[in-house]
């Protein structure tokens, strides 16, 4: 039976006529070279943007027939024989659809056991016709109540045959066989005895959630302990209204009437729901990447939510999903709050909750999503969750072909945070992926399905998209741009090196994507491509007279190249550091007040004279000590110049004190060591049978002979580990001199060297081009979402 038919069954003994507040598809509009038509898609996305803020503003939720029809039941104290709220018995007789149910307009076929749940006109002996319509629909989709592939609402089992025997005790002329009857019953029997037997407390939640059906035979008392201090149980107003009709609790009233003073005469499954449908928002809009649009309100969600993380709301901290994702977003957002509060969702109370009963695999998720952002050494309860929630989603992805993991589609976005640590992912990749699973169509099912419009929205779709192709087609001019320039400097010619400029424009452009950053991830990427040919200079192509002949150009600036340089190749390599120096230093002046260029030259002069001192130790046979190699080989892992550069242009002005600051200096080493520990462990072999330095063969070597292989690399994962916690507290601590814009980029190339490093040499090899291509050449075409969401 279907989520349709039980909401129509609870109208005609109730039932859900749920409004689809979901917008209709919008299509986008296409980017020509035209100035009308460009300026068309500009208002086009501002109107999306306006709508989009203005829902920061009002939660919306559908309407619930099935509880609506609940609130109806609930006798007046006055007179037995009269309803407490009349307003919802009228929407219930004003809002039968044509085809007999309550349930909500175009409904999902896969939800009829809905509109059966809604059928209690009878209650009041009113609407005989309205009955009758209804009883045809119950007559005609009774078959879709022992359906096993279709998806249920919460406890339809239990609440469906006890709705069946009320609307018999009212004299309701069913159409129903004995055969179907007694099978239901079975269901119900067997149900019922498999939770007895195992007694716990999620079963109780449970039941306490269900009580409406369970009736005279439900244990009050124990369900009145999971009352809230809003007056509801659950926030449900079905189990809240038959908890009154029981025992005319003050607090459940009190909670009936703000509903109906909410929202009029008919009421939603849940509420309130608004906490968690903001953060929702706020999540939404930042995996898809256009949260740079919304970037006040999203302040305003969040320091609201700080405000009543600190007051411990009980909205927020009584639900696992709300509570965890507000954890994740505020402590990303530099808001100092300690992960105490989730150590009431360990792994035995997750389970004996109602969420875990219910195997909530979104509340896990979240929960898994919470647990990677630690940034302190002693925040064992993240461990610990990362432990359990981890080991509780992976069976979940074997079950993805079942028909109620298609409506809620969690499956995709479990499996990609498994596979894909969050230190590991890039912005626009993974906006990329948000895009393609998001579900516009937000049904989700609890005793009755239902939606909301702030958490599946066709606007925040057609933004995210847009917003993707417009970046992607000037990081394409980009890109085209950067491949004249190597032809243009001569760096092809250059046979001894790699040509990397595809994959150093991409580590830019996936983590530094908005239009106004052009300067910075030109700089970025134009220093991944010399550092590049450098390290292969240093490594293969140079001469130990070439090598030096680089550093004292660099060191004296002012010359010509031409006649200074001591071969080509030098002359090629200082020219291209030379130009691309002062053109950074030209863009950044406007910005900075002030010349950056001095302080860029010695960035260069560090990596270069790193890269020597390593080939020297290599050409005179020397082993330094493992502390001596690293000092040096954070510097020589050449993150300096890609980084540094780019800070004077991503917009905030970064003073000298905060340049030559502690915190700075920290920043870039935690950054470089977790880099080159990476790459020293992937590299390994190769290198060790070339005969060069690196941090395991030096940990292995020093270390007597006692260390394994196994152990040095089980000892590097933990000190890298260490090292990004460490940086990552670093980039969102608010007490800093260098500012949260520029600290961010640390932490996206330490992102980025996770992504390289994952498995092999990343940057070597050619394994990531189908990714970069996903970024630079592929549009996201909208039509084929909107298709694939249905």
């Amino acid at each position: 039976m279907s989520f349709s038919q039980l909401n129509t069954f609870r109208c005609c003994t109730f039932s859900p006529s749920g409004k689809d507040l979901l917008p209709q598809a919008a299509s986008i509009v296409p980017r020509t070279n035209g100035t009308a038509e460009v300026n068309t898609a500009v208002l086009s996305l501002e109107g999306t943007k306006k709508r989009i803020k203005e829902m920061f503003n009002k939660v919306d939720l559908s309407v619930s027939s099935y509880d609506t029809a609940w609130v109806a039941m609930v006798p007046s104290p006055n007179s037995g024989k009269e309803p407490f709220f009349p307003e919802c018995v009228n929407w219930l007789l004003d809002n039968q659809l044509h085809d007999g149910s309550w349930g909500p307009p175009n409904l999902h076929q896969l939800l009829t056991k809905d509109a059966l749940l809604s059928t209690s006109l009878k209650r009041w002996n009113i609407g005989e016709e309205l009955i009758d319509k209804g009883l045809h629909f119950f007559k005609s989709n009774l078959a879709s109540a022992t359906d096993g592939e279709q998806p249920s609402p919460v406890g339809f089992d239990i609440i469906f045959p006890s709705m069946i025997e009320s609307a018999m005790n009212l004299d309701v002329n069913l159409p129903l066989g004995g055969l179907t009857l007694d099978a239901l019953l079975l269901r119900r029997d067997f149900e019922l005895q498999r939770g007895n037997r195992s007694n716990s407390e999620g079963w109780r939640a449970y039941l306490a959630y269900i009580s409406e059906g369970i009736g005279k035979s439900q244990d009050w008392e124990m369900v009145m302990k999971y009352q809230k201090k809003n007056g509801s149980l659950f926030n449900s107003p079905s189990t809240t209204a038959a908890a009154f009709t029981h025992l005319n609790n003050a607090g459940c009233l009190s909670y009936l009437r703000s509903l109906i003073e909410k929202f009029g005469s008919a009421v939603p499954t849940i509420y309130p729901l608004d906490n968690y449908a903001r953060l929702s928002m706020v999540s939404s809009l930042e995996s898809m990447g256009v949260d740079r649009h919304f970037r006040e309100e999203i302040r305003s969600v969040l320091d609201e939510t700080y405000r009543c993380w600190l007051q411990g709301d009980e909205d927020i901290f009584s639900d696992a999903g709300t509570c965890a994702m507000a954890f994740r977003l505020l402590r990303l957002h530099g808001y100092d709050v300690s992960a105490d509060p989730l150590s009431q969702f360990s792994e035995d109370s997750f389970f004996n909750s109602l969420g875990g009963y219910l195997k909530d695999t979104g509340a896990a998720l979240e929960l898994f999503r919470a647990s990677e952002v630690i940034i302190h050494p002693d925040e064992s309860v993240l461990e610990k969750q990362h432990y359990w929630t981890s080991h509780f989603l992976k069976p979940e992805l074997s079950n993805n072909l079942t028909q109620a993991h298609k409506l809620n589609k969690h499956i995709d976005q479990v499996d990609d945070a498994l596979r894909f640590p969050s230190y590991a992912t890039l912005g626009r990749l993974s906006s990329r992926k948000a895009i393609k699973y998001y579900n516009t169509d937000s049904t989700k099912i609890l005793k009755s399905s239902y939606r909301c419009s702030n958490v599946g929205n066709e606007d925040f779709l057609k933004l995210a998209v847009e917003d993707f192709n417009m970046c992607q087609s000037i990081h394409r001019e980009e890109l085209e741009y950067l491949s004249r320039w190597v032809v243009e400097s001569r760096l092809d010619k250059l046979e001894f090196a790699r040509q990397k400029q595809a994959y150093c424009y991409f580590s830019a452009a996936a983590t530094l994507f908005p239009p106004e950053l052009s300067d910075a991830r030109i700089s970025w990427a134009k220093n991944g491509v010399l550092t590049t040919v450098v390290d292969d200079f240093f490594d293969v192509g140079g001469s130990e007279e070439e090598l030096v002949n680089l550093i004292q150009l660099i060191e004296k600036w002012d010359v010509n190249a031409k006649t200074d340089s001591c071969s080509e190749q030098v002359e090629i390599i200082f020219s291209a550091i030379k130009s691309t120096i002062n053109e950074i230093g030209a863009n950044a002046f406007p910005r900075q007040q002030r010349s950056v260029t001095n302080h860029v030259i010695e960035i260069w002069l560090d990596l270069v004279k790193s890269m020597l001192k390593e080939a020297q130790w290599l050409l005179n046979n020397s082993v330094p000590a493992l502390d001596e190699y690293m000092e040096n080989a954070y510097l020589s892992f050449a993150l300096g110049p890609i980084v540094l550069p780019a800070l004077y242009l991503v917009g905030p002005k970064l003073s000298e004190e905060a340049v030559w600051s502690f915190e700075f200096h920290q920043l870039y080493k935690l950054m470089s060591t977790c880099g080159r520990l990476l790459n020293d462990m992937q590299t390994f072999k190769r290198e060790s049978a070339e005969g060069k330095l690196n941090a395991v063969t030096l940990a292995m070597l020093h270390g007597n002979g006692s260390a394994t292989e196994e152990e040095t690399f089980s000892e590097m994962k933990s000190i890298i580990a260490i090292k990004r916690r460490e940086l990552q507290r670093l980039v969102l601590q608010k007490d800093s001199l260098v500012p949260r814009a520029c600290k961010d980029l640390f932490w996206n190339m330490c992102k980025i060297v996770h992504l390289f490093y994952a498995k092999h040499d990343g940057f070597t090899g050619h394994d990531l081009m189908k990714t970069v291509n996903g970024l630079t050449e592929e549009p996201i075409i909208l039509s084929e979402l909107q298709v694939e969401s249905k």
